[in-house]
């Protein structure tokens, strides 16, 4: 099913007041001074696909400074058919997430239906910080596509977090029995042994297409893998909980699980975090979302919108003209580029045989290129 959003309206989100702009259905580029919003552009429409920020989980955090709400709004096109999506949020009450003025009682019933896929210079911390950036990375993944992990996703962790409060009771009542941890185990142990299962076959997916979408951007002779590390590959979930019970008492928290999962990033055979280069690190990771995008298009059968934030800033012309060459064999659907220097990005895109918009960004607002008015702000 081919989409694309055909227009975005912002009211008070990060530092944009009241904005709106018209997008083509290929090639949209946002041009502008450091400061003026761009990020936060693309980042709204991840808000409107996903129901949540790439940057920042907690909703408030999005209010313009000095407001009390903010909202976005989103037209999608959707072959003939047209759906309006709108995400607000007012200081102090619950998010609220409607497509076409009916309001979703759950979001993971909205997550997927119109999928997105970033590619940012923030994207560093996925090799660089701790586990739980890379699991937050492949479930968000995941959920795009697979409805049924993001249900089991959300039951497991409502399991886990249940048995850690009834852990943390136990030293204020330490003739509570073990037997009190069963219901909560049985659940850990059925949803865990589902995310375990999709996750590892996942993988098996994800990591071709990173090989070889290093392989063409790169011009060294490094190899890359992707290896999933779990517990339950070795020990079923039960055992597990069986085997750590004594040490997660003592810690008052559940020490094992698919929550302890992570991802190891390699060249060469050794990890990507301390034998990488800057430049490899971000060629790693460039392949990494590309693949991402392709695994995500061809499971949900539609092209995920791509956002792509000040990329070419960030990398060299090899990797640079690996993008373009997917960008004009219209490897993707809908585009949205941002960079400081028009002349540059210009230079990148124009020739090719996209339709292509052009966006310029300043503190009073954006206008369209090639047509001297203001379209809002």
């Amino acid at each position: 099913m081919a989409f694309h959003l055909a227009r975005l309206s912002v009211l008070n989100f990060r530092n944009h007041g009241e904005i709106g702009v018209d997008l083509g259905p290929e090639v949209n580029c946002f041009t502008g001074p450091n400061g003026t919003g761009k990020t936060n552009l693309l980042d709204a429409v991840h808000y409107l696909a996903l129901g949540k920020s790439y940057f920042d989980p907690v909703d408030q955090h999005n209010v313009r400074l000095g407001e009390e709400l903010f909202v976005l709004q989103g037209t999608i096109a959707v072959g003939e058919e047209e759906d309006v999506i709108l995400c607000s949020v007012r200081k102090g009450l619950r998010k609220v997430l409607s497509r076409n003025r009916k309001e979703y009682d759950r979001l993971a019933d909205h997550v997927g239906r119109y999928p997105v896929v970033m590619i940012t210079p923030y994207d560093g911390q996925i090799v660089q910080d701790g586990s739980e950036v890379r699991r937050r990375f492949l479930d968000g993944l995941i959920a795009q596509f697979d409805k049924g992990y993001l249900e089991a996703l959300i039951r497991y962790n409502r399991a886990l977090a249940q048995r850690n409060a009834l852990l943390k009771q136990m030293e204020e009542h330490p003739g509570m029995d073990k037997s009190s941890f069963d219901p909560w185990d049985e659940q850990l142990a059925t949803h865990g042994t589902s995310i375990h299962a999709t996750r590892a076959g996942f993988m098996k997916e994800l990591t071709p297409l990173l090989e070889e979408h290093y392989t063409g951007i790169s011009s060294g002779p490094e190899r890359v893998a992707l290896e999933y590390r779990s517990p339950l590959v070795e020990e079923t979930m039960d055992v597990l909980l069986n085997r750590t019970w004594e040490r997660d008492r003592a810690v008052q928290y559940t020490t094992t699980g698919i929550h302890k999962d992570d991802l190891l990033f390699t060249i060469d055979g050794q990890p990507l975090k301390r034998f990488g280069s800057q430049g490899q690190q971000k060629t790693y990771l460039i392949a990494l979302k590309l693949a991402q995008f392709e695994l995500t298009a061809s499971r949900t059968g539609s092209k995920p919108v791509l956002l792509l934030d000040d990329i070419f800033d960030k990398i060299d012309p090899q990797r640079m003209r690996h993008l373009l060459k997917l960008l004009s064999g219209h490897r993707f659907g809908q585009v949205l580029i941002t960079d400081t220097d028009p002349k540059r990005l210009h230079a990148a895109i124009d020739g090719l045989d996209l339709d292509t918009r052009f966006f310029h960004l300043d503190h009073q607002g954006i206008t369209r290129e090639k047509k001297e008015r203001t379209i809002a702000g």
